[in-house]
């Protein structure tokens, strides 16, 4: 476990944080969050992503940035989950931000396909 004052960069503490929600995958749900969470499904944990993002933005517009960090922890934390409940490795959203970098994001965005 990472000392809470030590400084280490986003992309090691999801790392970690991968690994540990794969360790965690199939577990017994009375011993672990982690393990409730997949064994309820993508539905139930899409929804906890949902309400973990109108509490950051809550936060976010209140202006504490205490309750900012630990919002954002928490949003991270059932993204991650939520990507492994559908099978998706998190190197895929790396590779995709990769693929926008110099990109206009209005002109990235103008290049998306019309919902049907």
């Amino acid at each position: 476990m990472t000392d809470p004052g030590e400084s280490i960069p986003l992309a090691s503490a999801l790392a970690e944080l991968c690994v540990d929600i794969e360790t965690r995958r199939g577990g017994d749900p009375a011993l672990s969050y982690t393990a409730q969470l997949l064994a309820r499904g993508p539905v139930h944990i899409a929804k906890k992503l949902g309400e973990e993002g109108v509490e950051l933005s809550l936060a976010i517009a209140c202006g504490d940035d205490r309750a900012v960090i630990a919002e954002s922890a928490d949003l991270l934390y059932h993204l991650m989950v939520a990507l492994a409940a559908r099978g998706i490795d998190p190197a895929r959203i790396a590779a995709e931000l990769q693929a926008r970098r110099g990109v206009s994001g209005l002109a990235e965005k103008a290049s998306r396909p019309e919902p049907s």
